[in-house]
């Protein structure tokens, strides 16, 4: 992985007037790489495994709703199925999980069965008044009420009453037993049948007030990240004493636990073997409590030191609450986010369907019927498409890092708020579309690269769950939790970079580079605002949550008739959060890419006539107090000045 040379010499921080474009070779890339995504779609629909998924097929071959070719040793295939066009399932609330596939055989007919058909005379009927066969193809319907194969030829009964689906032309169950025997299947835990019905059906009565309650938690977040500027303060202290609270309880309950049972042991009030099992918890409470006295005391230490360095935490915060002020269309950067991964996830989940049955159909040793196998070399395709779900959905990701990005550059390096664009997101964006995708495109990959074997680490672990080789099982644990850690250290990183790129222009690992030095210069401000920032904005995500469960339970509570509460509150309270966590982490990227801007401004300009700064009133203040208190060093003759950026 090649890295672009820098610019000669030392280069100035500064938004610049013209733009260039950054890392070609990457963007090309990252198109050949779409186009192969295409190719594997086109190989779905030439083989076809598209046509198969949308129209349907049966368990011998034949696509619903058209003329077939017959396929070699299976003899009911080949049929004209011009006329029908819908799948329907002898047993279809039998579903394999392990294997992702209905356990029964598949037809082609020309009606669903809209009504419970309750014997085998009820299945003649139907199939001789719509003409619509419910048995397999080689058993007329006459013989559905004698003939001796109707036990494994015929549906199993009764048989539900279904909805034809138009789309995918498939039979669906409308009865709410099947739908209650599949979360039987998931939660296997619960051996009482009635209470998955009673909590489905809680569902199903209570969608009003989960639509209603989930609009809540998306109204709660909009006003949290406009109203988090006035509460900072207070937030960012609470969080701090509460961090404090939470290690010196901590401490105190670890050392009366000792002396507990410190007590019990020199009172000889159990048995042998009892105090043997006292004697080895009074060593183990000793050292935990000795540890986390000595952690206690480290952390008050730090945050004795770095009281100070509060207060531009608190000051982001402030500043960030008023970048949403003068740039509203930043809340809406989730919903498009959001969007995109939703089109690009269900184009995915499509294209990997298809390829399931895109391969040459077989007949099964088992079950003597069709499957469809994918051979040598196009398995391989597989992988390239699971290697483009991270990829596409990575860029994505920092697509919407990179134009948060260059909007609050825009933002900060307007010195007149006023002559601030009208919409800069929009400005944003077409710059990042056009300039920039190449640094998006290998920004993106490195974290992939990283992603892709920890997930398929985490997937031998999982696998090896139960087996007696505990060591290999700790040593895989590790490698996952050493990927993961070094995964969020190169996404900060990354984020970073995308900021130096909307400012200075520059490929990925330059400005990979310049951020990791300004950041490096200011680690213990770094450490401040990705600690208490952080934990502040979880704060915020709880407070989200809990407002939106207690509203819940209020409105369940005057629904007497929904006896089970725990799934839709369920439901409510991992909406409100997901809706939190993605309005928060942009404000968690205003308030980083705040940071960088402010830390380069300190750094080129010291507030002199023709060296002004850039930065807010509030970050204004916090600068005049630290030099009052003597901890704030500007650059040492550094005549390098930050120029206005013209957009």
């Amino acid at each position: 992985m090649g890295c672009g040379s820098s610019s000669e010499g030392k280069r100035d921080w500064k938004p610049l007037e013209q733009r260039s474009c950054t890392d070609i070779p990457w963007l090309i890339i990252f198109f050949l790489f779409c186009v192969g995504m295409g190719c594997i779609c086109g190989f779905t629909v030439y083989t076809g495994g598209a046509l198969r998924i949308v129209r349907g097929y049966d368990s011998y071959g034949n696509t619903c709703g058209r003329r077939n070719s017959p396929i070699k040793g299976i003899e009911l295939s080949g049929l004209n199925m011009t006329e029908n066009k819908y799948v329907f399932f002898l047993d279809p609330c039998n579903i394999d999980f392990l294997n992702r596939k209905i356990k029964s055989l598949a037809l082609c007919v020309s009606k669903c069965p809209d009504e419970e058909l309750k014997t085998y005379s009820d299945v003649k009927q139907f199939s001789l008044s719509n003409g619509s066969n419910l048995c397999s193809y080689d058993l007329s319907p006459t013989r559905y009420t004698s003939s001796s194969e109707r036990y494994t030829k015929c549906p199993k009964l009764p048989v539900p009453p279904s909805k034809a689906v138009r789309v995918l032309h498939r039979c669906v169950p409308t009865e709410l037993s099947c739908y209650a025997e599949l979360a039987q299947a998931f939660v296997s835990f619960v051996n009482d049948s009635s209470a998955i019905q009673r909590v489905i059906a809680g569902v199903l009565a209570s969608k009003e007030i989960i639509l209603g309650l989930c609009l809540l938690a998306l109204v709660l977040s909009v006003i949290l990240m406009v109203v988090i500027r006035y509460i900072s303060k207070v937030l960012i202290w609470i969080t701090t004493i509460l961090v404090i609270l939470g290690a010196v309880g901590g401490t105190g309950v670890l050392w009366w636990l000792y002396a507990d049972h410190r007590k019990a042991l020199d009172n000889a009030t159990t048995t042998v073997f009892g105090k043997e099992v006292v004697a080895d918890n009074v060593k183990a409470l000793l050292i935990y409590a000795i540890i986390s006295t000595v952690f206690t005391v480290v952390l008050l230490l730090v945050i004795f030191f770095m009281r100070k360095r509060v207060a531009l935490t608190i000051a982001l915060f402030h500043v960030a609450g008023k970048v949403f002020i003068h740039l509203p269309l930043l809340a809406l950067q989730p919903f498009w986010t959001f969007l995109g991964l939703m089109l690009f996830w269900v184009y995915w989940i499509s294209v990997f369907l298809f390829l399931g049955i895109s391969g040459s159909p077989m007949k099964s040793n088992s079950t003597g019927l069709v499957e469809f196998q994918m051979k040598q070399p196009f398995q391989y395709l597989v992988w390239y498409h699971a290697v483009g779900l991270i990829w596409i959905s990575e860029f994505i990701l920092a697509f919407q890092q990179m134009t948060i990005a260059g909007a609050v550059v825009t933002y900060y390096f307007t010195r007149n708020k006023s002559e601030i664009p009208a919409l800069p997101i929009v400005s944003s964006t077409w710059r990042a579309f056009r300039y920039h995708l190449g640094t998006v495109a290998k920004g993106s990959f490195i974290i992939t690269l990283v992603k892709i074997p920890r997930l398929i680490l985490t997937y031998l672990h999982s696998q090896l769950k139960g087996k007696e080789n505990a060591c290999a099982r700790c040593m895989l644990k590790a490698c996952v939790c050493c990927l993961w850690c070094l995964e969020k250290c190169l996404a900060f990183l990354n984020q970073n970079a995308y900021t130096a790129t909307a400012i200075n222009s520059t490929n990925f690992c330059t400005s990979a580079r310049d951020a990791l030095g300004i950041l490096v210069e200011n680690a213990l401000r770094v450490a401040t605002i990705n600690s208490i920032g952080d934990f502040a904005l979880f704060l915020g995500k709880v407070l989200v949550v809990s407002c939106t469960a207690f509203v819940g339970v209020l409105s369940l509570n005057y629904q007497r008739d929904y006896t089970v509460w725990v799934l839709p509150l369920f439901i409510v309270c991992l909406f409100a959060f997901l809706v939190a966590h993605c309005f928060l982490s942009v404000f968690e990227i205003v308030v980083d890419v705040l940071f960088l801007c402010f830390a380069i401004d300190t750094k080129y300009n010291d507030g002199s006539s023709g060296r002004e700064y850039y930065m807010d009133k509030a970050l204004m203040e916090f600068v005049e107090g630290s030099k009052k208190g003597g901890r704030y060093k500007p650059a040492d003759g550094d005549p390098r000045e930050m120029k206005k950026m013209n957009i």
